[in-house]
């Protein structure tokens, strides 16, 4: 049986709205404090405001006072390995390390997991942002 997280994941995946691409994603993002917030993408017909798995599970912990994790589950109905996206990537580093974890779900009990800098090398940051400043 796969890690709860995991597990979470994937009946995440009966709430997604994908009648555009049929390709259903779940998450399940844990917070510091033991706390999972699970979230599934919901296209819309103009593709570009179509929401994530992972932001919207994101954004249910911060509007419930959550700002800090450890953990998330990526899946796909085809248990593909699928990994966050690059804008994903950014909006999960806004609040998390470079070593929050990112376990994705390759099917059965399989799971590859990665690091956040791993997937997203030379991030975005206030740190960047305020270099940036100081440059000019």
């Amino acid at each position: 049986m796969p890690d709860d997280l995991v597990r979470q994941a994937r009946e995440a995946l009966d709430d997604a709205y994908v009648p555009y691409s049929e390709y259903r994603v779940g998450a399940a993002l844990r917070a510091a404090d033991g706390s999972v917030f699970v979230g599934c993408n919901i296209e819309n017909a103009n593709y570009s405001n179509s929401l994530h798995a992972e932001e919207v599970a994101l954004a249910e912990a911060v509007k419930n006072g959550h700002t800090a994790f450890d953990r998330i589950a990526v899946t796909s109905g085809a248990r593909d390995g699928v990994t966050p996206c690059g804008m994903c990537r950014q909006t999960l580093a806004e609040f998390c390390d470079d070593d929050f974890l990112v376990v994705c779900d390759e099917g059965g009990e399989e799971t590859t997991e990665y690091a956040l800098g791993e997937l997203l090398p030379n991030t975005i940051s206030l740190d960047t942002l305020d270099e940036a400043k100081r440059r000019r």
